[in-house]
């Protein structure tokens, strides 16, 4: 057989071809699969800690979770159930009390004029301290739990290692974070406390 007529043969051959398409194929389907995989993990454990900071809502609700230790209560109940979903990853709790619940939703900065125009509070930038706490708040709100009917933003951030190898393959992030948050009012134990009128001060 010349050299020729075994390349004529050899381009009219079609046995093996599917296991050529298939050699060709299977990486990009299985990559999509793990992708799909990874995606619909983390939806189901964000929904799943959603749920989890909601029952916090309603048993801060029967509760006097405005003293420390019933706060540490719910932190340990919180952290329980998220280390049930994800047992290696870390998990961080955050508390950010407003006046009102218009307030919490708002998330507003404090006024401050933008003289760099970056969107943050700068260099010396002039802003109006509402809450007095001495510092630019990007949200507005104060840190910690408050007072009697304070609203109060409660955040569950917990990151932990990915469970599907996917973004090992493609040189991305080996860790995702997911978070949940809701608002909790403060039971009317007692006046309310208010701020004193809003103090100038600049940003460092």
């Amino acid at each position: 057989m010349t050299r020729s007529a075994f390349w004529r043969r050899l381009a009219r051959e079609e046995r093996g071809s599917a296991v050529v398409e298939f050699a060709i194929a299977a990486p990009v389907m299985g990559l999509l699969l793990l992708g799909a995989f990874d995606i619909g993990h983390t939806l189901y454990m964000r929904s799943v800690l959603q749920g989890v900071v909601q029952k916090t809502a309603r048993d801060s609700t029967l509760q006097d979770g405005g003293t420390a230790e019933q706060q540490q209560t719910l932190d340990a109940r919180v952290t329980a159930q998220a280390k049930a979903l994800a047992n290696n990853g870390d998990i961080k709790i955050t508390r950010r009390f407003y006046r009102t619940f218009t307030d919490a939703a708002a998330a507003r900065a404090e006024a401050w004029t933008d003289t760099n125009d970056n969107g943050r509070c700068d260099e010396g930038e002039p802003y109006e301290d509402a809450n007095l706490n001495g510092v630019w708040d990007a949200d507005g709100g104060d840190q910690g739990q408050g007072g009697a009917k304070d609203a109060v933003l409660y955040t569950v951030t917990i990151k932990y290692p990915r469970m599907f190898p996917i973004y090992n393959l493609i040189g991305g992030e080996t860790t995702t974070t997911v978070s949940a948050e809701t608002v909790l009012k403060n039971q009317p134990f007692g006046d309310q406390g208010s701020y004193g009128a809003p103090v100038v001060r600049n940003c460092p």
